[in-house]
């Protein structure tokens, strides 16, 4: 195995053992509009388990590991993701056993090119010029030693300064993704065994353009992950984003930092939260920001079973039955056929569908027509203009402490399955407009309550009232279960007020509605 580090501006040989750090960068930002209901803004898409018993994020994670499999050590990797998923990627890397590198924090999100200069900018700090390996986290690869094996094709180019995409070999004529046109004849490029020069790179096609593009053989699908020096990305990214590259320095010039820990005694997992000028940063992608105006961009095909899981029919493509359905929850079809039918929390029975897409969440289910299915993003827009916050939170909230998920609510009631981790504890706070009852249905719990310290156990139960200072806490081994009743004239989750926090809450202001305890 080799292990890459060198002065900045160094370069040469990959096989050199001082050869440059190779550092996977995991972009946790994709939204997934387009498979909503399951994907939220709370909960989006990199954190759903659509293919197996692994979420997306999960997956990168493990892309990573695969990579010091076929003997491309790297450094631990590094993430960005929206503030509002911190804890989310926190607990996905603790369950994983993974001690990432730092986490970068986007207070608000920018599209890619300003998620990986924070990275780019935070890699040479100290006078060093790693490699950054950039991977979305909400993509699926089937084939990781065919993706392990680009990446090491790649990194000859990338060590001496050029910006190298992964183009991938298509299957179809898809005209949801965008296109990569490297240089030379189709079997020139079938020959190679480096990287190509990429002559151009094309927006979503038309059908027929679609058609003409796979049938020419010197197209490749856009997979949106890139390998290159942070200096090199930096210097592109300068000449043709320079108001970009300005205040992205200014935002990381003097960075916040905090940590917690997903379990008791386990390691702390560090965040690195950028200055207020990253607000004025323009959203846009590095395809568009640098990749489409440099002379430096360079392409390297690979057949690895890639798929951006884009929207609901990517399952089919990757997952379908004999039939062509992807079934998944208590569900029952008969006479189905190319469809999408999941269900999350009660029975779903479907009879003579064809291609059709039918998701049901606790709180919303989604009817679609699997030839227009594309247009969900449609739907969500209509439905955040009438302010529905289905669009936003979901039904099951992961907080730093466990989870809460709603079970029943109305007018001056609200009812949640609360669950602690072992070891985990909510914020010391208070509610000034609602009182809660809690009643322990697995494990044990300690519940402060003003000056009180009570220990309670299973079936055995508690009540806050409406200003009391209380905290809940899990010192046990095992996870705790409980059920919360909440009564009072406002239920929103920023009716709280912290005053002590383990997980660095305590001062900050409720952004949003789904902050939970």
């Amino acid at each position: 195995m080799r292990h890459w580090r060198v002065p900045k501006g160094a370069c040469g040989d990959v096989n050199d053992p001082m050869a440059p750090a190779l550092i996977p960068v995991i972009l946790a930002g994709g939204a997934g509009v387009r498979l909503w209901p399951l994907s939220r803004v709370a909960h989006p898409k990199p954190f759903l388990r659509l293919l197996g018993d692994r979420t997306l994020f999960r997956q990168a994670l493990d892309r990573v590991r695969a990579l010091g499999r076929a003997g491309e050590e790297t450094e631990p990797p590094w993430i960005v993701c929206n503030e509002l998923h911190r804890f989310l990627v926190g607990q996905e890397c603790g369950d994983a056993d993974i001690v990432p590198g730092p986490i970068l924090l986007e207070p608000e999100p920018r599209n890619t090119a300003p998620a990986v200069a924070l990275a780019a900018l935070h890699a040479i700090r100290g006078g060093e010029d790693p490699l950054l390996l950039v991977l979305p986290a909400d993509h699926h690869i089937g084939d990781e030693d065919a993706f392990a094996d680009a990446v090491h094709k790649a990194l000859p180019r990338a060590s001496t300064g050029g910006l190298v995409t992964f183009g991938v070999t298509p299957t179809a004529a898809q005209t949801g993704y965008g296109y990569i046109r490297a240089r030379g004849s189709a079997a020139g490029q079938r020959e190679s065994t480096g990287p190509l020069a990429v002559a151009e790179f094309v927006e979503k096609p038309s059908r027929q353009e679609a058609e003409r593009m796979l049938a020419e053989g010197t197209y490749h699908w856009n997979s949106g992950m890139f390998l290159f020096r942070a200096s090199a990305f930096l210097d592109e990214l300068g000449r043709h984003q320079p108001a970009l590259t300005r205040v992205c320095r200014e935002a990381m010039r003097v960075p916040g930092k905090d940590a917690y820990r997903h379990r008791a005694g386990g390691p702390e997992v560090h965040f690195l939260r950028p200055g207020a000028a990253f607000a004025q940063a323009p959203a846009i992608s590095i395809d568009h920001g640098v990749m489409e105006h440099t002379d430096r961009a360079w392409v390297v095909p690979v057949d690895c079973g890639w798929s951006d899981v884009g929207a609901w029919p990517a399952l089919r493509e990757l997952a379908a039955d004999a039939s062509g359905n992807v079934l998944g929850g208590d569900v029952v079809a008969l006479e189905a056929k190319d469809s999408v039918v999941l269900a999350e929390s009660r029975l779903v029975a479907v009879l003579g569908i064809d291609n059709a897409v039918v998701v049901e969440t606790p709180d919303a289910v989604l009817v679609a027509d699997g030839s227009g299915v594309e247009r969900v993003r449609e739907l969500v827009q209509t439905l955040k203009k009438d302010g529905r916050e289905e669009t936003d939170s979901a039904n099951r909230v992961v907080r730093p402490w466990g989870t809460y998920e709603r079970l029943a609510a109305g007018p001056r009631h609200q009812v949640k399955r609360i669950v602690v981790r072992p070891g985990a504890a909510l914020s010391l706070q208070t509610h000034r407009q609602r009182s809660e009852h809690w009643v322990v249905v697995q494990g044990s719990v300690e519940v402060t309550r003003g000056e009180d310290r009570i220990r309670l156990q299973e079936n055995e139960s508690t009540y806050i009232p409406a200003g009391a200072l209380h905290r809940l806490s899990n010192p046990g081994s095992e996870a705790a279960e409980l059920i919360e009743v909440q009564v009072g004239d406002y239920l929103g989750e920023d009716d709280i007020e912290r005053f002590a926090d383990n997980y660095g809450r305590a001062d900050e202001p409720n952004r949003d509605s789904s902050v939970g305890a």
